[in-house]
C-alpha cells in the first residue's frame, strides 16, 4: 500500500516540476492533479506559495499553465471544482503572527538576538515573518502539512538547496509527515527531477542512495543521413528535439546531434539513456513524436548502433568536467 496518495502524489510532482521550469511536463502533471480530485484553489494556492521557494517568474510560469490546462479542459467539457477560498486574515501584528507560525513549525521557541543572516540582513526576517509565514501560511486553503510538502517536493527537485531541504524536512515531520512518505516522495523526485536530486533528499531522511548509472543505461550511435534539399529545416527541428530533450527529461543524459564536415548530409547522435525505462519514456514525449512525424520524409537513411560501455564509472566525471 503506497503511504502518499494519488492527491500527495500529484501535488509532489506540480511542485518539482514548477521549481525546474518544466512546463510541458508540468501541464501533464496538472491535468493529472485535477483527474485525481485536487481542486483549483488547492493547485493555485500551491503555485502561489511556491514563488517564496523558486521566484516570481516559475510561480507565474506555472500558474499561467494551470489556466491554459482550465482552458483546454473547459473545452472538453471538464468541470473542476474550484474548491474553499481562503477565510479573510485579520491579524493585526503580523510579524508576532508569522513568529508563531515559525516556532510552531519547527517546534523551537524563538529567543536571544538575531544571527546570521536575520542579523546581517534584519529585513530579511521581516519578510520571511510578515510575508511568508504570516500572509501565506495564515491562508487556510491549505493545513501546514500540505505547505510543507509542496515546500519539500520543489526544494528537493532544485539543486543547491541543501540547507533549506533539510531545514524543511525537519518542518514538515513537525507536521506529521512521515519518513515512509518522503521515502516515497523521493521516487516522484526522481521520475521529474532525475536520479541525483532524488538522492539528495534519500541521503538527507537517511535511506541508500541509488546508483546514477545504472545497470540497464543505454548508449546507442544513430547514423542518419538527410535528403539534401531538406538539409537546413531538418538541423532546426532536430537542434529543437535534442535540447528539449536533455532540458526536461530527466532520464536523457545526452542526445548530441553532430553532423561531418564534408558531408554535412551525415549525422550522428550519441544518445545515452539513464535506462530503458527513461528511453521508453522518451519515446512517447511529445517533443520525440514532433521530431519523428515531421522528418520522416527527410531522412534518406537510418541505421541505430547500439553500443555497450566500457568503462560506466567514468560518465558522471565526463559530464562534471563541462561544469
Amino acid at each position: 500500500m503506497s503511504a502518499l496518495n494519488k492527491h500527495q502524489q500529484t501535488l509532489a510532482a506540480i511542485a518539482a516540476l514548477t521549481a525546474t521550469g518544466n512546463l510541458p511536463e508540468l501541464k501533464s502533471a496538472l491535468n493529472d492533479g485535477l483527474d485525481a480530485g485536487l481542486t483549483i484553489n488547492e493547485i493555485k494556492e500551491s503555485l502561489v506559495q511556491l514563488y517564496a521557494y523558486c521566484g516570481f517568474p516559475r510561480s507565474l510560469n506555472g500558474i499561467n499553465t494551470l489556466m491554459a490546462v482550465l482552458e483546454e479542459r473547459k473545452d472538453r467539457k471538464i468541470t473542476d471544482p474550484e474548491g474553499k477560498e481562503a477565510t479573510v486574515v485579520k491579524e493585526t501584528n503580523k510579524y508576532q503572527s508569522g513568529k508563531r507560525n515559525l516556532q510552531q513549525l519547527t517546534g523551537v521557541e524563538e529567543k536571544g538576538p538575531k544571527t546570521g543572516a536575520n542579523a546581517f540582513a534584519p529585513v530579511i526576517d521581516v519578510f520571511l515573518k510578515e510575508h511568508l509565514f504570516a500572509d501565506i501560511f495564515n491562508r487556510d486553503v491549505l493545513s501546514y502539512r500540505q505547505r510543507e510538502f509542496v515546500t519539500i517536493a520543489a526544494l528537493a527537485a532544485m539543486p543547491g538547496v541543501e540547507p533549506q531541504l533539510k531545514a524543511h524536512l525537519s518542518m514538515g515531520k513537525n507536521t506529521g509527515i512521515t519518513d515512509t512518505q518522503l521515502a516515497e516522495l523521493a521516487g516522484v523526485i526522481e521520475i521529474n527531477a532525475g536520479r541525483t536530486q532524488a538522492n539528495i533528499l534519500r541521503k538527507l531522511i537517511d535511506q541508500p542512495e541509488l546508483p546514477v548509472v545504472q545497470a540497464d543505461m543505454m548508449v546507442r550511435i544513430s547514423e542518419i543521413e538527410i535528403v539534401p534539399e531538406y538539409l537546413e529545416e531538418y538541423k532546426e527541428i532536430l537542434h529543437q528535439e535534442s535540447s528539449q530533450s536533455v532540458k526536461l527529461e530527466p532520464g536523457v543524459i545526452s542526445i548530441f546531434p553532430m553532423f561531418q564536415k564534408e558531408n554535412p548530409t551525415q549525422f550522428r547522435l550519441l544518445e545515452i539513456y539513464a535506462s530503458g525505462a527513461a528511453y521508453q519514456a522518451h519515446l512517447q514525449s511529445a517533443h520525440f513524436k514532433h521530431y519523428k512525424t515531421t522528418t520522416l520524409k527527410m531522412v534518406k537513411t537510418l541505421k541505430l548502433v547500439d553500443m555497450t560501455m566500457l568503462d560506466p564509472e567514468t560518465v558522471e566525471l565526463i559530464f562534471e568536467k563541462l561544469k
